[in-house]
């Protein structure tokens, strides 16, 4: 199990982004939450299995389609043991 805080910065918001993020996390059994912050970035939480995060932080560099992702900041944390996937 591990854990990484993501944000995203570019165009980011308005472009099902965060319901995209959702959908993939579900279907990979990963948990956390991903939001709209007020700078215009886009910030996620991901805990599950290495290769699912990774693969949720890898979506996060591309981005939903009409996204377009300028830099992705990563940072590893300690899992907290969180269930479900929220849309904040």
């Amino acid at each position: 199990m591990i854990r990484r805080r993501v944000i995203v910065h570019g165009f980011v918001q308005g472009v099902f982004f965060r319901d995209s993020t959702r959908r993939l996390a579900q279907r990979h059994g990963v948990t956390g939450w991903v939001a709209n912050r007020s700078d215009g970035a886009l910030e996620a939480v991901f805990e599950g299995e290495a290769d699912a995060v990774e693969r949720l932080v890898a979506f996060s560099r591309q981005g939903s389609r009409g996204a377009q992702v300028e830099s992705v900041e990563v940072e590893e944390e300690e899992p907290e043991g969180l269930s479900g996937f929220a849309v904040r």
